[in-house]
């Protein structure tokens, strides 16, 4: 089972260009529990970046637990499920957030 942080480091290979077209945004990760912390994802002109810690003013935040965050990314949660079930909660632009399902095939 990989780790929050091997998800992390990974999320540039699984980075889909096309599907991002022309958005550029930052969204906040904010991961609780055993192996949680904070991450941020940069995307700009079809790349996207992580970097770990906290961001002033990310177009959103994605609050969840982490091994919840680990479930959703190794497909063993649904996105929409967990999200309509309260184990995400979201701050900010929905749309973005929707947006990174396609982008990083969640």
């Amino acid at each position: 089972m990989p780790t929050v942080t091997d998800i992390f480091r990974e999320m540039p290979n699984r980075f889909n260009a096309s599907a991002a077209g022309d958005l550029n945004a930052t969204v906040q990760f904010r991961l609780s529990g055993a192996g949680g912390g904070a991450w941020y994802v940069t995307i700009a002109d079809g790349t996207l970046e992580v970097d770990e810690g906290e961001l002033e003013n990310p177009k959103a935040a994605i609050i969840m637990d982490a091994n919840d965050f680990v479930a959703m990314s190794t497909g063993e949660l649904n996105a929409m499920a967990a999200f309509m079930g309260g184990k995400i909660q979201v701050e900010g632009d929905l749309g973005t957030v929707m947006q990174m399902q396609s982008i990083l095939g969640l």
